[in-house]
């Protein structure tokens, strides 16, 4: 199975690059037409392996869900007949868990399994289950099988406030609530645009949602109704990841079909560091203006700097002058990559930090006596060298990729399966840019 790229890196890379649809707004989409009872025409679907796993997954349910063209699927809700997710499926895409909603409503029950996906950290499944069980459903764990056990009622009702914002958890309890009994009201929310497509795909179809910061108010439908195609959001994460990579070549970028407000504090820590940004309509070109000063980032939910963008902003980082520091707060095991770019010559180290009230202060469960690192230090600017890479998770892979495209000479970078889990034609891409990469 080819799962390696060879990179001859160190050119000075410049274009455009038109982005896909975004991957987080994508696999809720697909999922959240299953509570349909016709068919669903989704517009911009990125032909990733996350994507064309789950469609795998439904329609070993006995759903029918294809694409008619490369980013459009059809999904044919009407024939699913299986209350059980695979174990195998499962585990191979996280957003499984989000399946609870459509099998819930056709079955009243239905049995899933621990979600796979990315290993960055124990997720908040607890905040996910509390809120299920808040809003009438009937949740056990069977530590014996590996499944989670869920039962509902007729129709579902009651309020749930979340500890501490989850955009999975946001998600999957919309969807629960849109055929809710009167007004279902949720609070601290998470505030993603990938969350506002998937509200306005379903208000599109006859649910009633209102968001109003970080609460969601739903008002239950007896049904949805599909009206016509939806378009899916472009890729934030697609975006920083391109970007990032042609300004430490020290080169230009233009994206299409992003705004500013999409990535918006990304783009001022940009501004900091000295790169020219020029936006019009929805196009935005970055240039590289030399030297780059090093910039410190922590990371938060949206609209704060997104944890899925740090792995690529560290890269960054190592190209420009001084010393920058990257706080992971969002999850506890995001920095795989580190061990990988000293390979290439990165100047990183880890560095305690005191905090006084870390429980609050982490999005993640905290837990006191265990050992976290949650701060890197990056000196630059560096001359990175060719290396052998190996790819532990999603955007650690882009990351890695990246890094071997700013260091002269040859890398080899392993696993790059995973990275494809999130990017679609990554090296057509990068080969557009001026790059030079092959899978192997």
């Amino acid at each position: 199975m080819e799962d390696s790229y060879i990179i001859n890196g160190g050119r000075k890379l410049k274009g455009e690059v038109r982005l896909s649809g975004a991957k987080n707004a994508a696999l809720k989409m697909i999922i959240a037409s299953l509570l349909f009872n016709e068919k669903i025409i989704l517009e911009n679907i990125p032909r990733i392996n996350d994507v064309l796993e789950l469609i795998h997954l439904i329609n070993s349910l006995g759903a029918k869900v294809k694409f008619i063209e490369k980013n459009i699927i059809e999904i044919d809700p009407t024939t699913l007949s299986q209350n059980k997710v695979d174990l195998l499926h499962a585990s191979k895409t996280r957003v499984s868990f989000m399946l609870f909603a459509p099998l819930l409503y056709k079955f009243g029950s239905c049995f899933i399994p621990n979600p796979g996906g990315c290993r960055i950290g124990a997720r908040p499944i607890d905040r996910i289950i509390d809120g299920m069980k808040s809003l009438g459903i009937t949740v056990k764990y069977n530590s014996r099988t590996g499944y989670y056990e869920a039962k509902m009622p007729n129709r579902l009702r009651g309020n749930f406030r979340f500890s501490k914002p989850t955009h999975t958890g946001t998600e999957l309890l919309i969807m629960l609530s849109v055929f809710g009994k009167d007004k279902i009201c949720l609070e601290n929310c998470a505030h993603e645009p990938e969350i506002d497509n998937l509200i306005q795909f379903l208000n599109q179809s006859g649910a009633k949602i209102t968001k109003i910061n970080g609460k969601v108010k739903i008002e239950g439908v007896e049904k949805l109704s599909f009206k016509k195609p939806f378009k899916i959001i472009s890729d934030r994460n697609e975006a920083i990841t391109y970007i990032s990579l042609v300004l430490a070549t020290g080169g230009k970028i233009t994206l299409d079909s992003i705004s500013q407000d999409k990535i918006g504090i990304f783009i001022e820590k940009l501004k900091q560091v000295g790169v020219d940004i020029q936006s019009k309509n929805n196009t935005l070109s970055f240039n590289w203006l030399k030297p780059l000063r090093a910039v410190s980032i922590e990371t938060t939910p949206y609209p704060g700097f997104m944890t899925d963008w740090q792995p690529n902003w560290a890269v960054l980082m190592t190209q420009a002058q001084g010393k920058s520091i990257i706080h992971e707060r969002v999850f506890e095991n995001r920095f795989s990559y580190v061990e990988e770019l000293k390979k290439l010559g990165a100047k990183i180290k880890f560095i305690d930090v005191k905090i006084s009230d870390p429980e609050s202060f982490y999005f993640f469960n905290y837990k006191r006596g265990e050992r976290y690192q949650q701060l890197i230090e990056i000196e630059g600017p560096v001359k990175l060298h060719g290396g052998v890479l190996n790819v532990a998770d999603l955007r650690a892979g882009a990351c890695l990729a990246n890094a071997a495209l700013v260091a002269k000479g040859e890398s080899v970078v392993n696993g790059v399966s995973i990275l494809e889990r999130g990017y679609e034609d990554f090296v057509e891409k990068v080969r557009g840019l001026g790059g030079e990469i092959r899978k192997i």
